[in-house]
C-alpha cells in the first residue's frame, strides 16, 4: 500500500514550498468525513445553537485576525491589506446569516387550515422547509477566507442546519486547517460536535466525496472544467444531488457612444482599475468590453492604456495559473485583426503584467476563428471589441454565454431616458445574460446584502440560485408539508402556538 501524497503549503512569489501541512485523505477516510459529519445532523437542528455557532465561528475568526491574514498572504501573495478587507467580509457574512437563522424566515412556512366548503375540501397542510443533509463545499482559489473554508457556501450551509464536508483548495492548504480548526473550535463552544465541520485534502477526495452517497448536496467556485466534471459527477449518481457551482464569467461591459463621448476618460480609468483588480483574479472581473470604433473610443483606450501601465506587475495565486494566463493572452493575441495596445504576460519569473487585446466587433458576430475571445482567460487582462454601429452590439451580445455581471456604461441623458430608449433596451438584453446588472459602475467587488445576486446563467452558475447574500441560504433546503398530522406530531415550527415565535403565513396571511 503506497504512502498518502503529502500537501505541501507553497509560496507563490518564489514557487517553492512551505511546509507539508497535511495529507491527501484516502477513499476511506473521505468516508470516515461524511459519516462523521452526517452524525451531528441533530445537534444542528436548534436554531438559536445554530445561529450562536455561526457568531462564535465569526468571533474567533476575528480574534485570529492577524494570524489568518499572515497564513493567507504567504499562500497566495494577496497581500494583508486585500486580505484584512476579505476577512472583515467573511466575519459579516457568518453573521448575517446569523441573523437569518433566528429570524426565521428562510423556513417558508405556510400553514393552511382544513376548509371542507372548498370544493373538493382542503385538509390541514402545513409546510416546512428543511435542511438537505451533508453539503460538500469546494474551496475556490482566489478567496481563501470569502469562498473558502469559512465561506458562503459553508456558512449558508451550517446556517441550513447542514453539516459541511470542505474539500480544501490547494492553493492554500496551510490557511484551510487553521479556518476549519477555528470552526471546529466555535462549534465546541457552541455546544455542538467540533465534526459539523470536516476538512478533506486531494483531487481523490474531492471526486470521492460528490459520489459519497451520504453527502445531499454541493456547492463548487471555481474552473469550468473542473466543475463541470463534479456537476456531471452529481448528476450521474444512482441517486442524483444539486450541484451549485459557479464555473467562470467573461462579465461583459457595453459602453454607448454618448457616454464615451461624455466621459471616455472615466470610463477608461475604471476599466484599468477594475480589471486588475487583484491580479485580475476577481471572477467578476470585466473581461469583455464593446467600446464604440472612432475618436471618442480612441479617448476611450488611451485612458485605458495609462490605467494598465501605471499599474505593477503582480503574483499570480501559483504558478499553473501564471504559465496559463501566459499562454492563453499569447494564443489569443496571435489570432488575425486582433492588436495589443498594451502587451499582457509574463512580468517576471514569478510575476505577471496587465494589459488588453482590441479586435472589430464584426469579427465576433458569427461563430468563427475569434470565438476563444468569448472565452474567460484568468488573470489581467481584457478583451475590447471596437463596434461601428450599436446592430453590432446586438449581433455581438447574441453570442456571449452566461455570466456573472453585465454592465452598461450610458451618458446623463441615455440614463434619464425613458424604459424604451437605448438604454433600456441594452439593459434588458443584458438582463438575459447575467445574473447582477450594473449601470455605471463595475462589477468588482459583490455585497453581501439580502438583495444580492451571485449567479447567472451556465457557466457562469449550474442553477439558478445565488452563492452570496442571504437568499443562499435557499440551496440546502426543501419543502416538506404535514398533513392531517396531530399537533402533538407537529414540529414546533407549525404548532399553532408559534412557540418558536417564526415568521408564517396562516390561510393566505402574514402571521
Amino acid at each position: 500500500m503506497s504512502a498518502a501524497a503529502p500537501v505541501w503549503s507553497v509560496d507563490p512569489r518564489t514557487g517553492k514550498p512551505r511546509e507539508e501541512v497535511a495529507v491527501e485523505a484516502t477513499p476511506e477516510e473521505v468516508d470516515q468525513a461524511v459519516r462523521a459529519a452526517r452524525a451531528t445532523r441533530g445537534a444542528l437542528a436548534d436554531l438559536s445553537v445554530r445561529a450562536g455557532f455561526l457568531r462564535a465561528a465569526a468571533d474567533l475568526l476575528d480574534a485570529s485576525a492577524e494570524h489568518v491574514v499572515e497564513a493567507a498572504d504567504a499562500e497566495t501573495a494577496l497581500g494583508p491589506v486585500r486580505l484584512t478587507g476579505e476577512l472583515a467580509r467573511t466575519t459579516a457574512q457568518l453573521r448575517a446569516f446569523a441573523e437569518a437563522v433566528e429570524e426565521g424566515s428562510f423556513l417558508d412556512i405556510r400553514i393552511d387550515h382544513a376548509d371542507p366548503s372548498r370544493t373538493p375540501p382542503w385538509p390541514d397542510l402545513r409546510r416546512v422547509k428543511i435542511p438537505l443533509g451533508v453539503v460538500a463545499v469546494y474551496a475556490a482559489s482566489n478567496f481563501p477566507l470569502a469562498f473558502s473554508v469559512p465561506g458562503g457556501d459553508t456558512a449558508s450551509a451550517l446556517a441550513a442546519g447542514c453539516p459541511v464536508v470542505v474539500k480544501a483548495h490547494p492553493d492554500h492548504p496551510a490557511t484551510s486547517e487553521l479556518c476549519v480548526s477555528l470552526l471546529r473550535r466555535a462549534a465546541v463552544r457552541a455546544g455542538l460536535p467540533e465534526d459539523v465541520v470536516v476538512l478533506v485534502h486531494g483531487f481523490t477526495a474531492g471526486v470521492e466525496l460528490v459520489r459519497h452517497p451520504l453527502v445531499s448536496a454541493a456547492g463548487f467556485t471555481g474552473s469550468v472544467r473542473g466543475g463541470r466534471a463534479l456537476f456531471d459527477a452529481a448528476a450521474a449518481r444512482p441517486v442524483p444531488i444539486p450541484f451549485h457551482g459557479e464555473l467562470g464569467s467573461l462579465n461583459p461591459v457595453v459602453v454607448t457612444r454618448a457616454a464615451a463621448e461624455e466621459r471616455g476618460e472615466a470610463i477608461g480609468a475604471g476599466l484599468g482599475a477594475s480589471m486588475t483588480m487583484g491580479v485580475g483574479q476577481f471572477c467578476t472581473k470585466p473581461g469583455f468590453v464593446l467600446v464604440p470604433a472612432g475618436t471618442a473610443g480612441d479617448a476611450l483606450l488611451k485612458s485605458l492604456t495609462a490605467a494598465v501601465c501605471d499599474t505593477d506587475a503582480g503574483v499570480m495565486l501559483d504558478h499553473r495559473m501564471r504559465d496559463a494566463f501566459v499562454a492563453g493572452v499569447a494564443e489569443r493575441a496571435a489570432l488575425p485583426g486582433v492588436e495589443a495596445p498594451v502587451t499582457a504576460g509574463a512580468g517576471g519569473e514569478h510575476t505577471v503584467s496587465g494589459g488588453y487585446l482590441t479586435v472589430p466587433a464584426a469579427s465576433l458576430a458569427a461563430p468563427g476563428a475569434h470565438d476563444l475571445l468569448l472565452e474567460e482567460c484568468f488573470g489581467p487582462v481584457t478583451v475590447v471589441a471596437r463596434y461601428a454601429d450599436e446592430s453590432e452590439v446586438g449581433e455581438v451580445l447574441s453570442r456571449l454565454p452566461g455570466n456573472l455581471t453585465a454592465t452598461l456604461q450610458l451618458s446623463a441623458a441615455e440614463a434619464e431616458a425613458e424604459g424604451e430608449g437605448a438604454g433600456g433596451q441594452l439593459l434588458r438584453e443584458l438582463a438575459q445574460l447575467a445574473g447582477r446588472v450594473l449601470v455605471d459602475g463595475w462589477p468588482t467587488g459583490v455585497a453581501v446584502a439580502p438583495a444580492q445576486h451571485h449567479g447567472g446563467p451556465y457557466p457562469a452558475a449550474t442553477s439558478t440560485s445565488t452563492s452570496v447574500g442571504a437568499t443562499a441560504i435557499e440551496r440546502w433546503l426543501r419543502p416538506v408539508t404535514y398533513q392531517s398530522t396531530p399537533a402533538a406530531l407537529l414540529p414546533p415550527e407549525l404548532r399553532d402556538d408559534n412557540p418558536l415565535g417564526l415568521p408564517r403565513r396562516v390561510n393566505g396571511t402574514p402571521a
